[in-house]
């Protein structure tokens, strides 16, 4: 006889958790989607009209969309009773704000950090950047990571911290970039010779300028090769392809180099040769290296 008196109860105490829950679920909702919707219209119409930096807009939208977002949840606490129960446990509300402030610390930090990306002057969606040992163009920037587009096709989510504590270089930003090729030549060759016929292989290329002009540096010598670094200026690398460039002048170096008769340094052919005795019948297995056989030994 006690179930229904129990089951009353749970009832009860069910109601009193759902209908403030579906209240603050359609008030929320009620007042996000016309406020997401007319305040994006009018965003997107002004930032058109005053001609905004896409690096700016985009960044910008996103936090008018989180804003209202935020709105839509304080009216619905507001309407459904939420916010008086919140504020009648304080003790409960201020132990969730310091828990969510530990487990937000590092997304906050990005969301800073995109900021200072987004004012930054030298960054730019659709700029070519460098960090570590990756390099991509800039497709998108948001709250908390940087969305770069590598040259392998993939798509990298940066975390905006990462790009904010380290080192970023953005070739593009100038005009001009310089490019340098290393070319290892067999040291006998007349360095001379091969120094005018890399200069001409550079200035003969269309998308090389004239002025700064192509140099030659002899940057390492050894007993058989001698490194050469060619240094050469492109106009705008943002737009054009420097990959492209750097291969194309890098192969018509070596047909020159070779139609001179230059010769490239002998290739090192050390190792160790293995020795295995095979019995009859026996299939072939891994080859094992004599250590035991030393220079001079006979044969």
């Amino acid at each position: 006889m006690a179930l229904p008196g129990a089951l009353e109860l749970l009832l009860t105490r069910l109601g009193r958790f759902v209908v403030p829950a579906a209240v603050f679920v359609v008030a929320a909702f009620a007042f996000y989607f016309p406020a997401r919707y007319v305040s994006m219209a009018v965003a997107r119409r002004v930032t058109a009209l005053a001609n905004v930096d896409q690096a700016v807009e985009l960044p910008a939208l996103k936090v008018l969309h989180a804003t209202i977002g935020v709105l839509a949840i304080l009216v619905g606490a507001s309407v459904s009773g939420v916010a008086r129960f919140l504020a009648a446990t304080a003790a409960i509300t201020a132990g969730l704000t310091i828990a969510l402030g530990f487990a937000a610390r590092d997304v906050l930090g990005n969301v800073v950090s995109g900021v200072f990306i987004v004012l930054d002057p030298t960054f730019d969606i659709g700029d070519w950047i460098r960090w570590g040992d990756q390099e991509g163009v800039i497709e998108d920037i948001s709250f908390r990571t940087t969305r770069v587009h590598t040259f392998d096709n993939e798509l990298v989510a940066v975390p905006n911290s990462e790009l904010t504590t380290n080192p970023v270089v953005n070739p593009g930003a100038k005009e001009f970039l310089r490019l340098c090729v290393t070319f290892e030549v067999d040291v006998e060759n007349d360095l001379a010779a091969v120094t005018d016929l890399l200069i001409a292989a550079a200035r003969d290329h269309p998308d090389v300028l004239d002025r700064p002009a192509a140099t030659v540096r002899l940057r390492e010598i050894t007993e058989t090769s001698a490194f050469l670094d060619v240094r050469f200026w492109v106009r705008s690398p943002e737009k054009i392809d420097v990959v492209r460039i750097r291969s194309e002048f890098t192969r018509t170096a070596k047909e020159r180099f070779s139609a001179a008769g230059h010769d490239w340094p002998a290739a090192d052919l050390s190792g160790e040769v293995g020795i295995r005795q095979v019995d009859e019948g026996e299939g072939s297995g891994p080859v094992v290296p004599d250590t035991d056989r030393r220079d001079g030994d006979d044969q």
